[in-house]
């Protein structure tokens, strides 16, 4: 019972991000920003801001509290930005289809992040310093909306609307 109150606390702040990264950009749009500026300008905006859960290990609980609800709306903020973006880019008619060979991928990644981070983990708890391991995983975790976002703009560096 005694982690009700920080997983409201971290829920909330979630529901925020989602909530807000979407009005962000929308707003962005409306004050006669391009769709590519302001969905990727969003997106960097909070790839940033999970940056600091690297810090997680060095913090207590309430700062740790705090931290997970910051980088969990970053996260809803950057994903609802992302998630849009077919819809930014493709004829109604393979939004779908795009949608769903985009989240492949992203489980592909999940399911392959998941057995790096048990060689990992296993390679620094071999060598005595599991701490060590699990602060090169928040690091990569915290790195890897920068890097999508790189790779999301060397693909469609001007999210122009694709011809089916």
């Amino acid at each position: 019972m005694h982690f009700a109150l920080p997983l409201i606390i971290i829920y909330s702040l979630t529901t925020v991000g989602s909530i807000g990264g979407g009005w962000f950009s929308s707003r962005l749009i409306k004050n006669g920003w391009t769709v590519n500026r302001a969905r990727k300008t969003t997106m960097f905006g909070f790839a940033l801001l999970v940056l600091p859960v690297i810090a997680v290990k060095f913090v207590d609980l309430w700062p740790a509290v705090i931290l997970f609800g910051v980088v969990a709306a970053s996260h809803q903020a950057w994903s609802a930005n992302l998630l849009t973006t077919p819809s930014d880019m493709f004829p109604k008619k393979v939004v779908a289809s795009v949608t769903s060979i985009g989240t492949m991928g992203g489980f592909t990644a999940a399911a392959l992040f998941q057995l790096l981070a048990g060689y990992v983990i296993n390679a620094f708890r071999l060598s005595g310093d599991v701490e060590t391991g699990y602060l090169v995983l928040f690091v990569l975790c915290a790195s890897m909306y920068l890097i999508a976002l790189l790779l999301f703009h060397l693909l469609a560096p001007k999210m122009e609307i694709v011809q089916v």
